[in-house]
């Protein structure tokens, strides 16, 4: 079989491809009209690209083209075994690319499924919206301080706008801010579809579903999880999950010296900060389902302080959702009370 490989960046990508007569080397850009011409031939080829932000689109066409793609993990170091370090060009690149694909020299990733990859893209946006509304509050709240007006932080978002309305600022600050008034209203209206969205995605889908069964994990969280890891099937086990989120601390060891520090970089932030945010539910609940995790991270937080126990809660609450959904259980709080103790 006839074989390539794609060396993908956002303007301009390298391409390299291997037939038994010839090796053609050609820059091309990165459009799909282009790969479109560059891959349209009636021989099947096996074409491996690194996964990289441009890498599902381009897989996708390719393989309506007919081909074989593999997406490629770029931290596999033996893929580039042949690559000079003293000289790095995409045309080196590229050939050491294809030169793994020949040999089998790679590390495929797993591919999230459309429907998964579409409810991330609206968890991303959700996100932006709250972000804009928090800050956009927030310069509201500080403006208002300068102009010698407390407003309270007591109250829900969707409330905030009411109590600025209800409150006598200064002239100049009503005017600065008028435009920042307007804003928040449409952004709670936008945020509120949005969450009706994931509640009735949430409840048109089984996992998601059997997730939302334990008490602190809403729509919004069991769709960011289950978008995440997409089939349980690709993880070997609860500690592969948590690292694959990004729950786990750095570490800096060396000798006998052990350094620990804050979490590590994830490819799923929003997962993260959703699971954080769901322990600090549990945290402040006095629910009795969830007394067993809640009271193990309390003992923690004696220890080691309110913060490094609410990670400690988030990345246990990632290991119970992922057995729930790899055993097709609902949350049992007897069930977690034996493992918390184990």
């Amino acid at each position: 079989m006839d074989y390539a490989a794609i060396d993908l960046h956002k303007t301009a990508s390298q391409v390299r491809i291997v037939t038994n007569d010839k090796v053609v080397d050609c820059r091309v850009p990165t459009t799909r009209d282009r790969f479109r011409t560059t891959f349209e031939c009636p021989d099947r080829m096996k074409i491996l690209l690194e996964a990289a932000t441009e890498s599902e689109w381009v897989a996708q066409l390719l393989e309506t083209l007919g081909h074989d793609v593999v997406m490629a993990d770029p931290n596999y170091a033996p893929m580039y075994g042949g690559r000079s370090r003293r000289m790095k060009t995409d045309r080196r690149d590229v050939a050491a690319l294809a030169e793994a694909c020949r040999l089998g020299l790679y590390r495929p990733v797993h591919r999230r499924s459309l429907d998964h990859w579409a409810v991330q893209w609206e968890l991303t946006v959700r996100e932006h919206l709250t972000r804009i509304r928090t800050r956009s509050i927030v310069l509201i709240r500080c403006l208002a301080h300068m102009g010698g007006v407390h407003l309270s932080r007591a109250g829900h978002a969707e409330t905030f706008v009411r109590r600025v309305e209800a409150t006598e600022l200064p002239p100049a600050i009503q005017h600065a801010v008028a435009p920042l008034v307007a804003i928040v209203p449409v952004l709670n209206e936008h945020i509120a579809a949005a969450d009706a969205h994931f509640k009735k995605t949430a409840a048109a889908d089984s996992q998601m579903r059997r997730l939302m069964t334990m008490p602190g994990i809403g729509p919004v969280t069991a769709a960011a999880f289950v978008a995440a890891l997409d089939e349980v099937s690709a993880f070997r086990g609860p500690g592969h999950v948590v690292s694959y989120l990004g729950l786990v601390p750095r570490e800096y060891s060396s000798g006998d010296q052990l350094r620990r520090g804050r979490i590590v970089p994830s490819a799923h932030p929003r997962v993260q900060a959703l699971l954080v945010e769901a322990a600090w539910r549990i945290w402040r609940s006095a629910n009795p389902d969830t007394r067993a995790p809640r009271e193990w991270a309390q003992a923690i937080g004696q220890r080691r302080g309110k913060r490094v126990a609410a990670v400690a809660l988030a990345r246990r609450i990632a290991r119970i959702l992922y057995a729930m959904w790899r055993d097709e259980t609902e949350y049992t709080a007897t069930r977690t009370s034996r493992r918390v103790a184990a």
